[in-house]
């Protein structure tokens, strides 16, 4: 009796550690993938920058063609679009576009918006110093936003990539119950 009661302890003392050892490597599962596709530019994660006030960059001539694209999840009643459909930039310097947003809603919601570059090589090379995608958006109900990404094309983009699309799916903040 005493050796099954040792058994039953240690049983349950080798699940509660195992428990605890799934639970953790669940929760280290989302910043180790953000990790992975940030190095290897898996799924369009885009890098994040900081500008830097600093001695003048010399530029290439070079210009690449940005397309921006928007897109909301169906759940969620906004509606999104860029304010222009499409630039011409020179990798190496900071440019600004704007998205619009419109809570079509008679609530509250809160949104995230999930950045993404194609073609996929591109999104090694793509990146944002200020971004709306970076913190949860709040909308009031009808309420319109101008949402600002600053971002660069880095000089070291292949030259065979002449055009890239920049896109932003906004779902419903997890949390957010309207």
């Amino acid at each position: 009796m005493a050796k099954k009661q040792g058994d039953i302890k240690k049983t349950t003392t080798t699940l509660f550690f195992v428990t605890i050892l799934m639970f953790g490597f669940g929760y280290a599962m989302v910043p180790l993938y953000d990790t992975f596709c940030q190095i290897t530019g898996l799924n369009g994660k885009t890098q994040r920058v900081i500008e830097t006030k600093g001695e003048e960059v010399v530029v290439s001539n070079r210009e690449v063609r940005i397309l921006f694209d928007a897109n909301v999840n169906g759940d969620l009643p906004w509606r999104l679009k860029p304010t222009i459909k499409a630039i011409k930039v020179q990798p190496g310097k900071f440019y600004d576009a704007t998205y619009s947003v419109t809570n079509m809603s008679n609530e509250a919601v809160v949104g995230q918006a999930i950045p993404s570059v194609s073609p996929q090589i591109a999104s090694l090379y793509f990146k944002k110093s200020e971004c709306f995608c970076f913190v949860n958006q709040l909308l009031e109900p009808g309420e319109t936003k101008d949402m600002l990404v600053r971002f660069e094309v880095d000089r070291d983009l292949p030259e065979d990539v002449g055009a890239l699309t920049l896109s932003y799916t906004f779902f419903r903040a997890k949390g957010d119950n309207s």
